[in-house]
């Protein structure tokens, strides 16, 4: 499967960290404390912090970035290699305060104990860091601020309004109870925990939309994303909209670095052209993937494509343009192709099949936008068409290679094709490219157009007058 979010181009900003585990067995307990003896078997180093995003994204085959602030030391060595070596552009700024790193000692699936070692980076000069994201920006379309509240994203401002001057769209991850420091953010995306305890408890749905609109409104966000476990999400946005979905989780071993995950693939939806809500729907299809994973997890393409399939019923056949328009982004959140094509098939033949196969092979889904009874009357003449449009869509969406019919009453589907906008337009060959309505539409957004060759000596013009020279 070829994600769509293979085009994202996101630069996280925020607290990076080593997280390092050690594994071993107990079988005593020490002489010198009454504390179990662990004889380590394995050492684990791992990115988390702004790390476990960039690795998300990573993992889904965008263009990953992260900006954050380290040590001149071993850990932040092992970060920047670990970083690379998973595709990810590091921008990072070395200081003489020690690297964020978490040890983690694990016996018998259980974790024993947790060592930081950490100083903060509240006190080091923020022009540092906005050099470097300044330098590195152009890059990437959306940033990310991943904020666990270790002194990186000290000026939250500053690195808002930088975004906003490379167009970049600006997601947050916040910490705290002070959400003000986000001010013009595009988006947040607290917990409910998290989310209440800036705008009190919220009892009723009403409640919990109303108190983020004016949060919204307070913070000049474009919009709220509150991730809200077992009860799924709610996207709030500026625009009064607002839209709450189910988890799709089947299976809850952990929640760690959920919320990475879903930030991650937040931005990369937007990064690509999603808009909020389909954003959120991948955003959640993969939060219900990750948290059926023991540990801090990232996810695969192909995992988040069966999460969606497995979610997503898309009906096929005779449609409307509207719930037409729907199904293109329920299958384009699959990364699917949608392949387009157009014609009065007034009696559909050898010729016609051929084709509609040929054109459904180029892509994954296959609309057939029909004429009309009236258009085809005005294109063929009085006499046409000789099976009307209910039954020609009706044998139309029998073909095994069609999914979608839909219909349209003008002489030419350049409006129709225009509105939908397919990713592969389709025409006969005997048309070229620039005669073929819709084409210049098409091509403009980054689809393609093609042209396919006919079976010789097949039309419905030709059978209709081989059935009327019969009958003299």
């Amino acid at each position: 499967m070829q994600s769509n979010l293979q085009k994202a181009r996101v630069l996280v900003v925020g607290d990076a960290m080593l997280d390092r585990y050690y594994y071993g067995t107990t079988e005593r307990i020490s002489p010198e404390a009454p504390v179990p003896v662990v004889h380590v078997k394995t050492i684990q180093d791992r990115a988390g912090g702004a790390g476990n995003v960039a690795l998300n994204i990573s993992a889904l085959s965008g263009m990953a970035g992260i900006c954050a602030i380290v040590g001149k030391d071993e850990p932040a060595r092992i970060l920047c290699d670990f970083l690379t070596k998973k595709s990810i552009k590091t921008h990072l700024i070395e200081t003489h305060l020690p690297t964020i790193t978490k040890l983690r000692i694990l016996s018998q699936k259980q974790q024993l104990l947790r060592l930081d070692f950490e100083e903060g980076f509240s006190k080091i000069d923020e022009t540092l860091l906005l050099d470097a994201v300044e330098k590195a920006a152009d890059q990437y379309n959306v940033m990310i601020l991943s904020d666990y509240g270790k002194g990186t994203l000290y000026n939250t401002k500053a690195l808002i309004e930088l975004a906003k001057r490379k167009n970049m769209a600006v997601l947050v991850d916040p910490k705290g109870h002070d959400f003000s420091i986000y001010e013009g953010a595009t988006l947040i995306t607290p917990n409910r925990k998290e989310f209440e305890a800036v705008v009190g408890k919220c009892i009723t749905e009403d409640e919990l939309i109303s108190k983020a609109y004016a949060l919204i409104k307070r913070c000049k966000l474009d919009g709220l994303l509150i991730t809200r476990s077992e009860e799924g999400m709610t996207l709030v946005l500026n625009s009064g909209a607002a839209k709450s979905i189910p988890t799709v989780a089947r299976e809850v071993f952990d929640v760690t670095g959920a919320g990475d995950t879903v930030i991650a693939v937040m931005a990369m939806g937007l990064s690509c052209g999603y808009d909020f809500e389909s954003s959120m729907r991948l955003a959640n299809a993969a939060a219900g993937v990750v948290v059926g994973k023991v540990g801090t997890a990232t996810l695969s393409a192909q995992e988040l494509h069966d999460s969606l399939h497995a979610q997503t019923t898309v009906n096929k056949g005779i449609i409307t343009q509207d719930a037409l328009k729907q199904a293109m982004r329920e299958v384009r959140l699959q990364g699917e192709k949608v392949v387009m094509t157009n014609g009065c098939f007034d009696i559909l033949h050898a010729g016609h099949v051929e084709y509609l196969q040929k054109a459904r092979a180029l892509g994954d889904r296959l609309i057939v936008a029909v004429n009309s009874d009236e258009s085809v009357k005005r294109l063929k003449g009085e006499n046409r068409p000789v099976v009307n449009l209910q039954f020609r869509m009706e044998v139309l969406a029998a073909l095994s290679c069609v999914d979608w019919v839909v219909a349209f009453n003008e002489d030419t589907p350049e409006r129709i094709i225009s509105e939908l906008l397919p990713d592969i337009l389709v025409k006969g060959a005997d048309y070229e490219i620039h005669e073929i309505a819709g084409a210049k539409e098409v091509l403009a957004v980054g689809g393609e157009v093609k042209t396919i060759t006919l079976k010789p000596n097949h039309s419905s013009s030709s059978i209709i007058h081989k059935i009327q020279s019969s009958k003299v």
